[in-house]
């Protein structure tokens, strides 16, 4: 069976005026478009393709690569709004369609959103819902506290960055653990910090242990003051953005960092920074 919103592997049958035609074990068949021709080929190789269905409702097999995959998540933007619903490029020459009833409040043209990719089993017709959160499940969890997992935030609360897990879970990162730029569509890397008893996942932009682990964040400041030529603008009184941005940590593993180098007469704190200390 030849699976639409996949990438299938499929052998070249035969050629004809409008494309090559490949066919699968089963010898269903699918149509490749002359634009869509591998640069050299033969009756018989083999070629991966993405299935999905044209403007008459057509399966059919091309070489360009969706923005999106199947059952996954990404930061897509709207190119036209019309009486089904919103339009997405995905990178397909069919733009991919947001139904009214999967959006969550109306979507605007030019503007980006986190979307699903969804298939519908009765019509064979891939869509994008923006009601992410339906999509998410934490009832089986895959992660475990610790662990370090991919994330894409997808919303913003009082609380925080509501963010996708590994494309599978839904978790949290709270305010306070936010030093640095976060917008909506953002992908990064961070770590499971909890699993709450209802599932939910807490998650931290910090390498567990690092806040605590005074002797990396050390490291990492002399290495900077050395590339500096001894000298950093950057103390107390510095702003803790500025410091996630500079040195990748909290202001608070900041402090302790440097008040760790400084007891151990390593660094100068001085009114405008810290300073290499010059060997006595």
């Amino acid at each position: 069976m030849i699976a639409t919103g996949r990438y299938n592997t499929l052998e070249i049958d035969r050629e004809t005026t409008v494309g090559l035609f490949l066919v699968d074990d089963e010898g269903n068949d699918v149509l490749l478009p002359r634009k869509y021709y591998p640069e050299t080929f033969e009756i018989g190789d083999k070629l991966e393709v993405f299935i999905y269905r044209d403007s008459e409702d057509r399966q059919i097999a091309t070489n360009l690569k969706p923005y999106i995959d199947l059952h996954k998540f990404a930061f897509l933007q709207v190119k036209s709004v019309g009486a089904m619903g919103a339009f997405l490029d995905w990178g397909m020459e069919k733009d991919l369609l947001v139904p009214f009833a999967e959006q969550q409040g109306r979507m605007e043209d030019g503007k980006w959103y986190v979307v699903y990719l969804e298939l519908d089993d009765v019509t064979d017709r891939l869509f994008a819902s923006a009601k992410v959160e339906k999509y998410l499940e934490n009832e089986y969890l895959r992660v475990a506290a610790g662990d370090e997992v991919d994330l894409l935030v997808y919303s913003q609360s009082p609380l925080g960055y509501s963010v996708i897990v590994n494309q599978v879970h839904q978790g949290l990162i709270f305010n306070n653990e936010v030093f640095g730029d976060l917008a909506i569509g953002s992908e990064l890397k961070g770590w499971v910090k909890q699993v709450r008893n209802d599932q939910k996942l807490d998650i931290t932009l910090n390498r567990l242990g690092y806040e605590n682990s005074n002797e990396p964040n050390a490291q990492h400041i002399l290495a900077k003051l050395q590339q500096a030529n001894g000298f950093l603008p950057y103390g107390d009184k510095s702003d803790p953005q500025v410091i996630y941005t500079q040195f990748g940590m909290s202001k608070k593993a900041f402090k302790k960092a440097i008040g760790s180098l400084y007891k151990n007469r390593e660094i100068e704190i001085e009114e405008e920074g810290i300073r290499l200390r010059s060997e006595e």
